[in-house]
């Protein structure tokens, strides 16, 4: 008899190797593992060297501490090149604030003074983008060491030669460890969202399968509020502002293909001339998509401006004749081909393009190009100084609760009122829904943390070569496995790594985790109170004024275009207030996607309105550049002018009240799926159009324009319709 053979039983693995194995295949974990071995070897490098190799302690202490926070607390974005140039510029700012903390220790009152201007100071810096927003916490923290007593000036030359130790050998390590791979720059997602929008244009222009989807979804994935805050291009730079006014262009042509598709007749009702031109719209934002996926910047668009010449041409030809609609239609096309224009100069702006003969480098809206950087960086700093800018209300109460912690950790006399003050650095959110969410695993983290060092303290006694070794274990170890597994483990890592540090530098004692947990108690709950007294819904808080603020200059700014369009005397930027409420809008949305606020209630679309304040400022921007400085066309003649005015009031009114029911709370809380009919159907125009055929025999100029405006205003009624 012949026994089927069995395939042998493999052994059973442990479901700890499984766990491990899962914890460990999760995206972030090689980042996190990078960033233990960088701060264990740079932090304990710099540890053991000053404090056994040249026999100070307090040395040893800051070399350890000038590493950690920029390795822990920080996050320094960019490639290995230029973090290391970032943390070679924290050095001798480091060194200050070093310097000043062990100044102004000698009084509690001195220090606490001393807290309120770094916290502020730095965190208010996070206006200037990423880079400087990376390192704020790292910032703070080396300001916060030296301000507690004892205070002793004669050891600031041992504190600023660990600290220089601690920062370089995180540099040197940094650089040495093997590159963990880049994120996708924005540049390129940019160039897949031009891409996208250039294809959608010519299968617009052929008739073909639709393809707006897909550019949505390009587009919606270069969103700035939907990147990390590390790769958001939202610095004052000449660079930045150029790549966000690229994607705003690109966004401005996708939106106009909307209108083309959505108006009565779909595409046809545009004409051959006006497919023509979406097809030298696609022919022109291909080289840009190609030019900002290289970096270099791409050929000029000659091409299509003389291509929008021409069409202007045809339409005078075709006035006669021509329906509302079809004119319309014709100047959304040709408003499409001038946001082509727009993403064209302005990405050339981002790819480092200046010579002097360009126009876009000094013409408006390009200025910026032409502005030196330090006075991009003051126009950044000043807009947000007021109290609606989310940066203030940060930056004020991380400053307000830094200084209370210090005269509190001062007053009480705690031991270690650095952990006060890093406690309530670290748990500290900017609304207080966030902040009380953080406590939670904080505080438990901690007592756990500290009851396996107090068992620890008990069962070896003062024995300094075990912590020692210890150490680097618990570093490497803790710090790659507990950011995975969640706030709490990291509590009680770091609360044990601290333990283990504090009992080289002083006898053992096992009421030090003790003293720990309290000082988390303490710091935590001035976190708390601090985000619950001051802005404590953040900026979820702020979103509706923001954006209601922006909806209110924009009409303001709608009925100033007008104006100029009309002949009538205006400010030389009549948009300039709509293009600061924009930039704080951006601001709070952007803080609002990394809230984790409860969603008790239905919100309002706020996307809507951004998109509506949007359209209202890029085509604005548009008109103007017809009429720079009352220069261009001939204004309008008196009834077209009438009319104009009219249509600009009606669409100001409306986007008044859609401001005012933001603010209010009144807004509905998704936008309708069918919003009916348009609010401005083409044939209301008619008076407008009629209006300005009338003086086509002597100039067709103004007719155009008067089209061009039409349209803007039209789109933006739609939009606002869209939101209601």
């Amino acid at each position: 008899m012949i026994r089927a053979r069995t395939p042998a039983a493999r052994p059973a693995r442990p479901q700890g190797t499984h766990a491990v194995r899962r914890l460990l295949r999760q995206p972030r974990a090689p980042w996190v593992a990078r960033r233990a071995v960088c701060a264990t070897i740079a932090g304990c490098t710099g540890f053991y060297t000053c404090t056994y190799g040249f026999g100070d302690p307090l040395m040893g202490l800051y070399a350890l501490f000038g590493s950690l926070p920029l390795v822990m607390f920080s996050h320094v974005p960019g490639p290995v090149r230029q973090r290391t140039r970032t943390l070679l510029a924290v050095l001798p700012v480091a060194c200050l604030l070093v310097t000043a903390g062990t100044l102004l220790a000698v009084r509690d009152w001195a220090a606490a003074c001393g807290m309120f201007v770094v916290g502020f100071t730095v965190s208010f810096a996070g206006v200037g983008g990423p880079r400087l927003a990376g390192i704020g916490v790292a910032c703070q923290l080396y300001y916060v060491l030296p301000c507690f007593p004892p205070y002793a000036p004669d050891t600031l030359g041992s504190r600023l030669a660990g600290l220089s130790a601690g920062i370089l050998l995180t540099a040197a390590v940094d650089r040495l460890l093997p590159a963990e791979p880049p994120p996708v720059p924005y540049r390129l997602r940019l160039a897949d969202a031009t891409a996208a929008v250039a294809r959608s244009c010519a299968t617009a222009a052929e008739g073909e399968q639709d393809t707006r989807a897909a550019a949505d979804r390009a587009l919606e994935a270069a969103r700035p509020s939907r990147l990390p805050p590390t790769e958001r291009p939202i610095s004052p730079s000449a660079r930045d502002r150029a790549l966000n006014h690229t994607r705003a262009a690109v966004r401005h042509v996708r939106d106009q293909l909307d209108r083309l598709y959505g108006a009565p007749g779909g595409p046809p009702a545009a004409g051959p001339e006006a497919m023509a031109l979406l097809r030298r719209t696609a022919d022109t934002l291909r080289p840009v998509a190609a030019g900002l996926r290289r970096g270099a910047p791409a050929d000029g668009a000659a091409g299509l401006a003389a291509a929008v010449a021409d069409f202007d041409a045809a339409r005078v030809r075709g006035l006669p004749g021509a329906s509302p609609l079809r004119l319309r239609q014709d100047a959304v096309a040709k408003s499409a081909a001038e946001g082509a224009l727009l993403a064209a100069r302005a990405s050339r702006i981002a790819l480092g393009a200046r010579p002097a003969h360009e126009a876009p480098a000094g013409e408006w809206p390009f200025l910026y190009a032409a502005v030196p950087a330090p006075e991009l960086w003051w126009r950044r700093l000043r807009l947000h100084l007021t109290p609606r800018s989310v940066y203030l209300q940060n930056a004020l109460r991380v400053a307000v609760a830094l200084a209370a912690a210090r005269l509190l950790a001062g007053g009480l006399g705690l031991s270690h009122g650095f952990w006060v003050l890093l406690a309530t650095l670290s748990l500290m959110r900017t609304s207080a829904a966030d902040t009380r969410t953080a406590l939670r695993p904080a505080f438990l983290g901690t007592a756990a943390g500290a009851a396996v060092a107090a068992a620890l303290l008990t069962a070896v006694g003062n024995v300094p070569v075990f912590y020692a070794a210890a150490l680097p274990v618990v570093l490497l170890v803790g710090f790659t496995v507990a950011p995975l597994l969640g706030p709490a483990y990291e509590q009680a890592v770091f609360t044990l790594v601290l333990v283990l540090l504090f009992t080289q530098l002083s006898t053992a004692d096992w009421q030090l985790p003790a003293v720990r947990i309290l000082d988390v108690l303490v710091g935590g709950t001035l976190g708390a109170a601090a985000s619950l007294l001051a802005w404590p819904h953040g900026g979820h808080g702020e979103l509706r004024g923001a954006l209601a603020g922006f909806l209110t200059e924009a009409a303001a700014g709608c009925r100033a275009v007008t104006d100029r369009l009309c002949g009538r005397p205006g400010p030389a930027d009549p948009l300039r207030s709509a293009r600061r409420a924009m930039l704080l809008a951006e601001a709070t949305y952007c803080q609002y996607q990394t809230e984790r606020m409860p969603r008790r209630t239905a919100e309002p679309h706020w996307e809507l309105a951004m998109a509506a304040g949007y359209h209202l400022l890029r085509g604005g921007e548009l008109m103007l550049m017809r009429r720079p400085d009352g220069a261009g066309p001939a204004p309008l003649p008196p009834d077209a002018a009438a009319e104009l005015t009219a249509m600009a009031t009606r669409v100001a009114a409306d986007c008044g009240r859609c401001a005012h029911a933001l603010r209010s709370g009144t807004a509905p809380s998704a936008p309708a799926r069918d919003p009916g009919p348009a609010p401005l159907p083409a044939d209301a125009s008619g008076p407008l159009c009629r209006a300005a055929l009338r003086a086509a025999d002597s100039d067709p100029a103004p007719v155009l324009l008067a089209v061009d405006a039409e349209a803007w205003l039209t789109g933006v009624a739609q939009d606002l319709a869209r939101i209601r």
